[in-house]
């Protein structure tokens, strides 16, 4: 299991690099046009939301995945009030784009709400996509894992789905890592413990759309950053792609919108099933903070 909780961090943080110079671009057309097909991590355009960014260096979301990172190998585990205070030191003074449910954090911060109760109402997946760090510290502990997932979405984002999201992909990571296939992990948790929720559907909708074209199903579901809209899109794309991780990646980025959100949760979930070897070594080597990661999973290990 070593090589493939490795895998699921790294490939999480390599997905929100490598869509880091089209993000937010939801003309496919001009990705294509202008970027190419995108296997290799960019520097953003100027006139970008990330202008301030460097070729290897992550969104906003990749920021604060890093930041749990380093509290969990700090703690030794989860602490949402040492989380709580690194994710504030980052935003303080932060060179980069926030975004309204970092802003509406800060601000309740500000009016002295504490992390349990200072999330927006933001229902933007980004909340709940950055918890492979989580999955690798809790890879035996599903209990802990999935009561740290929802906490640490529900600090910046208290939207009930992204919360109960982040629960779900967690859950299905955790059955992945041990043994089961991506698909097969993803079934057995809907159907076990949200047969009843609204992300059933989801998985649903996704799981139908395997056979089809990435970038036409992804528009269809919708691009954005928003739960109902990204959920199915990062089921397709697993089970489209659930043996080529790499090809799952770059088909998230040519597909528009917020790529980053989606291929960070498709990494962790694909990169705990496919492990060593899988990845491009060119994606982890170009990240300005590999060492840093890798330092810190063997601090935390």
């Amino acid at each position: 299991m070593e090589n493939r909780v490795f895998t699921m961090v790294m490939a999480s943080f390599a997905a929100d690099s490598l869509a880091l110079g089209a993000h937010w671009v939801y003309d496919t057309q001009a990705i294509e046009t202008h970027l190419g097909r995108v296997d290799t991590l960019l520097k953003p355009q100027p006139n970008s939301y990330h202008a301030t960014k460097e070729r290897g260096d992550f969104t906003h979301y990749g920021d604060q995945m890093f930041v749990l990172l380093e509290s969990l190998a700090a703690q030794k585990g989860f602490s949402l009030e040492d989380f709580s205070q690194r994710w504030k030191a980052l935003f303080n003074h932060y060179n980069g784009y926030m975004d309204q449910a970092t802003n509406g954090t800060m601000a309740a911060y500000d009016s002295g709400k504490g992390p349990s109760d200072a999330g927006s109402p933001s229902d933007d997946l980004a909340g709940a996509a950055r918890i492979a760090p989580l999955v690798y510290c809790y890879a035996d502990h599903l209990e802990n894992l999935l009561e740290s997932a929802q906490a640490q979405t529900k600090m910046t984002h208290a939207n009930a789905l992204t919360v109960e999201s982040a629960a779900f992909f967690a859950e299905v990571t955790f059955r992945i890592l041990g043994g089961l296939t991506p698909i097969k992990a993803i079934k057995e948790t809907a159907g076990e413990n949200f047969a009843d929720s609204t992300l059933s559907g989801w998985v649903n909708a996704g799981l139908k759309t395997a056979g089809d074209d990435s970038v036409q199903s992804i528009i269809r579901f919708g691009q954005t950053c928003h739960t109902p809209e990204a959920f199915p899109g990062v089921i397709h794309l697993i089970a489209k792609y659930e043996s080529d991780l790499k090809e799952a990646l770059i088909q998230s980025v040519m597909a528009g919108g917020d790529s980053a959100a989606r291929g960070m949760m498709v990494g962790m979930v694909l990169g705990a099933h496919s492990g060593a070897g899988t990845l491009p070594e060119e994606w982890v080597s170009s990240l300005n903070k590999e060492q840093q990661i890798t330092h810190l999973l063997q601090q935390l290990h």
